[in-house]
Parts: structure tokens; sequence; C-alpha cells
């Protein structure tokens, strides 16, 4: 049928071209049409976002083994410059974890730094031992100490790791790393994959560092953002695409308070899910956004033509009080199309994944209030309570707990939970499993979570890392009812982390 067509359009073409004086030649074919599977990328083209990978100590191919040290480091950021950052392994950010589900990793961490810290594994279902919260699942590692973390990947999907003890200025200072746990069952037609690790920095002219109560009462209040941009520790680093060849971003907001609100003219973005792997289903959305410690999964296919330039750009986020006020889009990421000729994207599958609802028939039900108090102070809390006057929510092993979060403060806040995934009560969202999600200003929202395994104490804040350290976080303890009872207070005088 296609062939008859053609040769009708063609004797059409011709009999018109007869009636004004001949039909001398046939008109050129369409040059047919490529695939986007059956290309490659650009050659280079993502070599200006590539993050260090660890040596694998371990050569069995289900164990990772690595080395992790945390320590400063005299980096360029600003052209010319150089800059004391805190580190891992030397570098801003530190070097990529990437493993699949069921492997172990085993990572043996030192600290060189001048002050104690931790490890937190965020997102990731770990043993209570391994999560990283400093007087409560493990102590302080101090300068020149170890700690061995040891690490079971039951789930896919991006994480980040990151310091829990003094964690905005630590974080602040440059102390960040992604963590990817693949399936490799993902379908290929998502597109090869790129990690995005987004975060700032705060740096004078000269490449040093602000200080880390810079704003005072002020920074603690609105949460202090960094004047540069960067994107795997790079400032407007460059990628090469291929008109129609897609890619699969993973995106991490390692940022201590700056929401990422990521546009790209002429171009939407599907989102396969987020936090912990793929949502039920795919979407088509206009823009990105992510709150501190979020991150997301979407496939990028680029559409402008071959030969021209684009720019991923920041855009400000209504999260609160000055958050947009005369403030404009900042670059971020320069796109480049490369010359050669369009291809046909992959069709992305709509269903994705089969993401059981939480029964909470029997659930246990509780409002976590996020509170503001300003006096001579910023002192933030949940129910009104700062973090170190707090005591621990006691549930039992194997309760269902829903959560009313309720924020009638004029500051949005992201909220966390360490150690397990909860979902979104709201038949308007697209179901996923998610560890992070943002509470808007004088909003609401409710979560259902399961606590059937792991026993002990686990954290939940914003994270928003400053308001984490104004208070504004709590501990839960999760008691096993056969077992002997836990020790579950954080260190003695409420260590403010």
């Amino acid at each position: 049928m296609r062939t008859a067509r053609r040769s009708g359009a063609l004797l059409a073409l011709c009999v018109g071209a007869f009636a004004a004086g001949g039909c001398d030649r046939e008109p050129a074919a369409e040059a047919p049409t490529l695939a986007a599977s059956g290309v490659s990328q650009p050659a280079g083209w993502a070599d200006e976002l590539a993050m260090p990978i660890p040596r694998d100590l371990n050569p069995d191919p289900n164990v990772l083994e690595i080395d992790l040290e945390a320590r400063i480091e005299e980096i360029e950021i600003l052209p010319g410059t150089k800059t004391p950052a805190w580190t891992y392994n030397g570098t801003v950010p530190g070097p990529m974890i990437r493993a699949k589900v069921g492997d172990r990793v085993i990572v043996h961490f030192k600290n060189s730094l001048p002050e104690a810290t931790t490890i937190h594994w965020h997102g990731l279902r770990v043993p209570n031992d391994m999560d990283g919260a400093p007087g409560v699942t493990q102590p302080p590692i101090e300068p020149g100490g170890e700690f061995r973390y040891e690490l079971e990947l039951r789930d896919a999907g991006t994480y980040w790791y990151h310091p829990h003890q003094d964690s905005s200025a630590q974080v602040g200072r440059g102390l960040y790393g992604a963590f990817v746990v693949e399936d490799p069952a993902d379908p290929a037609v998502f597109g090869d994959e790129l990690v995005l690790l987004l975060s700032d920095i705060g740096l004078r002219e000269n490449g040093d560092l602000l200080d880390a109560d810079t704003g005072g009462n002020f920074g603690d209040l609105f949460g202090r953002e960094g004047s540069v941009l960067l994107v795997n520790g790079k400032i407007l680093p460059t990628l090469k695409v291929r008109n129609g060849k897609q890619q699969r971003w993973r995106i991490i907001n390692a940022a201590r308070a700056r929401y990422y609100n990521l546009r790209l003219r002429g171009h939407r973005f599907i989102r396969l899910g987020g936090d912990n792997g793929l949502a039920a289903r795919s979407e088509d959305i206009y823009n990105i956004v992510l709150t501190p410690g979020e991150r997301a999964d979407a496939v990028f296919t680029p559409a402008d033509p071959p030969g021209s330039s684009n720019v991923l750009r920041w855009v400000p986020t209504e999260r609160g009080y000055g958050s947009t006020f005369n403030r404009s889009s900042e670059p971020m990421l320069a796109i480049e199309t490369v010359p050669d000729p369009p291809v046909t994207p992959e069709p992305i599958p709509t269903e994705l994944r089969t993401i059981e609802p939480i029964d909470i028939t029997n659930a246990t039900r509780r409002t976590l209030d996020l509170t503001i108090d300003i006096a001579s102070t910023v002192e933030m809390g949940i129910n009104g309570v700062p973090y170190w006057q707090a005591k621990p929510l006691e549930i039992e092993l194997g309760d269902t707990e829903v959560w009313r979060i309720v924020n009638n403060t004029p500051f949005s806040h992201p909220f966390h939970l360490h150690g397990f995934f909860f979902q979104v009560l709201d038949d308007r969202r697209v179901r996923e499993w998610k560890d992070t999600v943002d509470v808007p200003h004088e909003s609401e929202l409710t979560v259902a979570v399961r606590f059937d395994e792991r026993p002990g104490a686990w954290m939940y804040h914003c994270h928003i890392l400053d308001h984490a350290e104004a208070g504004m976080m709590g501990h839960l303890v999760v008691r096993d009812p056969n077992a002997p009872t836990p020790a579950d207070e954080p260190a003695a005088g409420g260590h403010r982390h």
C-alpha cells in the first residue's frame, strides 16, 4: 500500500509537470530515518561530567570494597583559584559508588578532617548501626579515626552519601557523593545513563570558603545557599547530544538548602521515578523540581536542530519568604547538539512497576507539626519541641504508621526519613516509594510507612540542613517486643548534628 501511494503521488507530480513542460526526472527519495537504538552517543559526550570511580579492592563480582577518606584538599572550582575544600578521596563530589541490586558494599572509611564526622547513606535501607547518625546509631568518628561500613544493596535507585555530623557546614564545604544501585532488568530504551549531582558552594573571589555560619540567624531561617552552582563539581560543564538520541538522567540534589527547578528551552522530560527507583508509571513533565536530598530519574530526548546550542537553567522556586524576590535564572549545563542527522527516539513505556498501596487499615496515626520559634535565636522543632529536647517516637516492630505532616511556617521543608521508604497518600500523585518529600509552606501532606524490620533508633528531619541543625529533627525507636530493650536516647547533652 505504501508503494502504491508513493507511485500515485509521483504520477500526479509528473502529470502536473508534463502540463507545465515535461517531467524529466523523479524527485529525490527521502533519506532513511535511523532509530536511536542504532547509534551511539556523540564521541566524548559526557567527558566534562565524569566523576571519579573508586578502585574495587575485592575480586568477587558481587562485592564492591573501597577505601574512602575524608580530607581537606586544595582544588580548583573558580578558574585560576584554589579552594581548601572538604573532600572524599580528594575530589568534589566524592567518588561515585555504583553497584547492582544484591551486591554487598564494604567501605573502609578514614577521617582525616580536623573535626569529627560520619557517613549517612541517604535513602539506602541499611542496617541500623550503619546509618551514620552520630550519638544515635554510632559514635562520631573523631579526627584520625576509622570505621568500616558494610551495606547490603536491597533496592535499585539513585542515592547519595554525606556526613550527618555538623552536616550543613560539612556538606556545604564539599562532602557528598553519588551512590547508584542498578537494576539489570531496566529497559535499555531509557537511554544511556548520566548521573547529575547538583550542588552549590559559598566562595569568596579568591576561592576561599565562606564561613559556615554566614548570615547568622537569617541563614538559619532561610537556609544557606551557596553563590556558585555546580554540576558534578563543575561550573557550567558541557554535554554533547544528538537530536533524538535519548539519555537517562539520574539527578541528585546534594545542596544543603537550595531547591532545584530545572528547565530547558524547547524541551520536556519523561519522569521515570526518583528516590527508590522506578515509579508505578512514567510522566511527561515540563520541568524537574528537586528539594534538598531528593532525586529524580528522567529521560531526556534532545530536540534542538543539529549544530545548535542550549542551556539547562536553574529557575527560582517559591519555597518561602524571599526565595524568588529579585532573583533570575542561572545557567547550569551547556548542551551542544552535534551536527549528525537526527534519529528517531525509542518509545518509553507508560507502565513501569507494580507498587501496591500500603495497607493502613490498622495504622497508628500521628501529626508532626513543623514549627519555627524566633526570639533572640532561631529555634525550629517538631510539634514545638527542638530535637535536643524531644523524646523519641515509640514504634513496635511490624507497625504501620500514618503521619500527617503539617507546615504552617512561612518556609517549605523537605521531610526526610532515615532507613525506611514511605508512600505519599495523595491520589493525584503517581505512586512511588519515597524517603524525601517537599512539604510546601502553609500546607500539609500525609505519608504512610511500615516499620517491619531493623529495630533501633532512626532519624527524621527537614533536609534543609540549617533547619535540621536549628532543631527541626526528631528520632523514633522501633522496638522488637521479643528482644531486650536497646539504648534509645541520643548522646548526653542532646548532640546537635
